[in-house]
């Protein structure tokens, strides 16, 4: 090679890394100092939310000392129940991941410009809830760094769970980047990215309900209805988000073109919401005909559990009603009733770990006496309340810093 390929090549390097750093270091950011980060409006309301957002940070901080220095002991997982509450939050975060991804989507990829306003607030969000995902699951692993390691040198091709952390990895990546083009306004390439990022994003959440679809010895979760499930709860899940993004900044005082915003998402989402109870209809009808064991058993239990009926009223019913009461004009209402959804959505993902478990798996004996089973009894430890708690504390945090240091309105 000679000396004027080497010079050549040496100088395209440098290009490119000059071009990188100046489309890193022309990022529109705010300059904010601490001082900048404790300012705000000290009503009430924002005095209650800043205690509980460090309370809940400071149980994460306590939590993870504590699994650190007892490991899964500090959880109440067992052999017969080892998937817990963190793997639930987990999934909570990443649902309002991907759910908060299409609503963003629905501005800068596919172009519909009422949408447009929530855009940047949306997809930061996305990007803040699966970080506080992350957080949480690091510590329900019993190696992390480890896992990231082998992640890349041993991949598990065969193994949905591997798919999910890859997916969900790159799904990360794309959405940083696009969040960086829409803050820069180029509206081209968050096109390109946002619909990159969708697509992965799609994928790795229709594999995470896949977990729970390929788990031939739980005929509760077995079959194609999570992998589908996962998208539509998604989709409602980053509506009922936007609404308290939304009533949070605008301090439940919207400008009409926040209004007509949120009166179309209200009627996407009662259209959603009445899909999701036809699902959820049929699925449990079609687990109890028949009688099938460890089916139809599993799903009258389930019938018969007040968690589950809180999240049917908390997340259907409600807000089916309030939507089609004034067709989603009631705005401030709404705000509200996304909350109490967001209850109802943190129970149907506890629901769906705990009542994969219910039925303990039989052992293979044939000529010994063997006790009927019952059912499994499973409730949180202090431990895993605190990190999944954190997680919260977190996600509060990350989002309230992203909008001091960033302008993620629209006019913008």
């Amino acid at each position: 090679m000679s000396e004027t390929t080497i010079t050549a090549d040496a100088v395209q390097e440098q290009s490119f890394i000059a071009k990188a750093k100046e489309f890193v270091f022309t990022i529109p950011v705010n300059k904010v100092s601490i001082k900048d980060l404790v300012d705000f409006e000290k009503t009430p309301r924002n005095n209650f939310i800043a205690v509980l957002t460090l309370a809940f940070i400071a149980m994460f901080v306590v939590g993870v000392a504590i699994y650190l220095s007892q490991g899964h002991h500090a959880y109440n997982v067992t052999r017969e129940h080892p998937w817990g509450l963190l793997i639930a939050v987990y999934i909570f975060f990443v649902v309002s991941s991907t759910g908060l991804c299409i609503v963003g989507s629905l501005g800068d990829v596919f172009g519909f410009k009422d949408y447009e306003l929530i855009a940047k607030r949306a997809i930061f969000g996305s990007i803040v809830t699966i970080l506080a995902g992350f957080a949480v699951i690091a510590f329900e692993i019993g190696h992390p760094v480890t896992m990231m390691i082998y992640n890349v040198l041993s991949p598990g091709l065969t193994s949905a769970i591997w798919w999910m952390g890859t997916l969900y990895g790159i799904y990360l990546t794309f959405m940083i980047i696009e969040f960086v083009f829409l803050l820069k306004n180029d509206m081209k390439m968050a096109k390109i990215f946002g619909l990159s990022g969708l697509l992965v994003g799609l994928a790795a959440h229709s594999n995470l309900g896949s977990v729970f679809g390929f788990l031939n010895a739980r005929p509760i979760s077995n079959g194609v209805f999570y992998p589908t499930y996962f998208i539509l709860t998604a989709f409602i899940t980053g509506i009922f988000i936007a609404f308290i993004i939304m009533g949070i900044r605008y301090k439940n005082v919207f400008p009409e073109a926040v209004k007509t915003m949120l009166t179309g998402l209200a009627k996407i989402q009662a259209l959603l919401i009445s899909i999701l109870i036809f699902f959820v209809t049929w699925k449990m009808l079609t687990d109890i005909y028949g009688g099938m064991p460890n089916r139809a058993d599993v799903a009258l239990h389930i019938l018969g559990s007040w968690t589950f009926w809180a999240e049917v009223i908390l997340a259907m019913v409600i807000p089916l009603i309030v939507i089609l009461k004034d067709f989603g004009k009631s705005h401030v209402l709404l705000v509200w009733v996304s909350l109490a959804g967001m209850v109802g959505i943190f129970f149907m993902r506890y629901n769906l770990v705990h009542d994969t478990q219910l039925k303990p798996l039989q052992m293979m004996k044939i000529r010994e006496y063997q006790l009927a089973p019952e059912w499994i009894h499973y409730f949180p430890s202090a431990t895993e309340i605190m990190i999944s708690l954190g997680g919260v504390g977190l996600c509060i945090a990350m989002y309230y810093v992203g909008t001091k240091v960033f302008n993620l309105d629209a006019d913008h």
